[in-house]
């Protein structure tokens, strides 16, 4: 049997960021990973979305506003599979740099699926390694929707095994990964169903963003299927047949579905060593990271919190100061967290929306500040194909304290970051006010409004 300081089953962005922080410290760690380096993010989650994201704002570009801009691309045509095969090889250049850095920090690598045999004892390939700390960070999969022809349903892990893009598409699912895969689809000129079960898509989030998201795929073509779920698919000669709940026929190419994530807990042999989880396998723990077994921790997508890359990186980094270097008070605050939608366009949110501010102030102490234009990269293009950007802060109280920042539109999720700063810290209405404004940008909407 192999002993260390700190033992973390899961490699993906939280681990890993554990693992690395800890070994600074001196720590003798373990990282345990039964698949590739880098979990969701790297392989199958943010980091490739973003790469396919920009590749299809850059076919929008290319067919509706180079010639705007007195640019002519004749022969500009898309070959998927070198987009796929260079997204590729970039993720396998990440997992190099991850080895090599755990590497550098002296963190003991093994391959394998990391089992809790007693509470501080784990299990990995039939070897034995004990820690008197033990962090869980295996983060989620797709859930699987339980329907006739299941087979024929691609999950959001089989959209970046697709070597070609299909003619027509349907994807069901009304949060982000069904936002942005739908988005991402029709940039690229595919025939795009949108079905998702509720009236508007992205519940939780400002409804503001979600009225604003379906004018536009509604726009730009997209054939959407509110208030709806999928029934039955079947093969046919002519393609996938999606039968819909209300019985409404949908004939495709291929079916994607973003129907939520469930935690990756079920295999850990957690109820060896009183780790706790919910009724959906959510490992419970305290604002320190803890759960219910002394010794034994959990950050990411396993928690049920906030399934967002930075978010575990942070969690798992604090836990490692706790630790391993004295700060007995380190945690993350999970309150107004930022998050960017990879969406056509983009969405930016970060603290309460308006329905969540008002159960807690009040109607009657918010002030609801929007801005609603048309960015200038559209200065030249046909009022068809312009994009609108909608903005939106809301504040409490008589000091009009900033609560809530919603935006959708071109670029806003890089205008967010420091305005979240702004939020984090406090600041108010009249803060924004008094910064002068950066002109001609979008982000000079966000210190005018009126």
């Amino acid at each position: 049997m192999k002993s260390f300081d700190l033992i973390v089953i899961g490699a993906g962005s939280g681990g890993i960021a554990t693992a690395n922080r800890a070994a600074a410290y001196g720590a003798k760690v373990l990282l345990v990973e039964a698949r590739e380096l880098g979990g969701t993010c790297v392989n199958v989650g943010c980091v490739p979305k973003k790469v396919t994201w920009q590749a299809a704002n850059l076919n929008e570009t290319l067919h509706d506003h180079l010639e705007e801009y007195g640019f002519y691309a004749e022969n500009a045509t898309l070959e998927f599979e070198q987009l796929v095969k260079a997204r590729d090889e970039y993720i396998a250049r990440l997992h190099q740099i991850y080895r090599k850095n755990l590497t550098k920090n002296n963190v003991t690598l093994v391959h394998g699926y990391g089992k809790l045999v007693e509470p501080h004892l784990v299990s990995v390939n039939d070897e034995l390694y004990e820690a008197p700390h033990i962090l869980i960070a295996t983060g989620g999969r797709p859930r699987e929707l339980e329907i006739p022809g299941k087979e024929l349903l691609l999950s959001s892990e089989g959209f970046f095994k697709m070597k070609k893009l299909p003619r027509r598409v349907a994807v069901f699912g009304g949060g982000y990964i069904g936002a942005e895969l739908a988005g991402i689809f029709s940039a690229f000129g595919v025939q795009t169903s949108w079905i998702y079960p509720h009236l508007l898509p992205l519940k939780r989030f400002d409804k503001m963003l979600a009225e604003n998201l379906v004018e536009d795929y509604r726009q730009k073509g997209m054939t959407l299927y509110p208030e709806s779920k999928l029934a039955k698919l079947e093969k046919t000669p002519q393609g996938i047949r999606v039968t819909l709940t209300d019985g409404s026929e949908i004939l495709v190419d291929q079916v994607f579905s973003g129907a939520g994530r469930l935690p990756n807990t079920d295999r850990l042999g957690l109820e060896n060593a009183g780790v706790e989880v919910d009724s959906r396998g959510h490992i419970q723990v305290d604002e320190y990271q803890n759960t219910t077994a002394s010794g034994i921790y959990a950050v990411g997508d396993n928690i049920g919190k906030l399934d967002l890359t930075p978010v575990a990186i942070a969690a798992g980094r604090q836990l490692a100061e706790r630790l391993f270097n004295g700060k007995e008070n380190a945690r993350i605050d999970y309150d107004n967290v930022p998050t960017v939608l990879f969406t056509h366009p983009a969405i930016a949110s970060a603290g309460m929306s308006e329905a969540d501010a008002e159960k807690k102030y009040g109607k009657e102490a918010l002030k609801i500040y929007h801005s609603r234009f048309t960015p200038m990269f559209y200065a030249l293009s046909d009022p068809l194909k312009q994009e609108k950007c909608e903005m939106k802060l809301i504040c409490a109280g008589k000091e009009e304290k900033v609560v809530g920042i919603h935006a959708i539109g071109l670029g806003v999720d890089e205008m967010l970051q420091g305005f979240a700063v702004a939020l984090k810290m406090g600041a108010t209405k009249a803060d924004f006010d008094q910064t002068i404004a950066i002109h001609p940008t979008g982000s000079e909407e966000f210190v005018t409004m009126r």
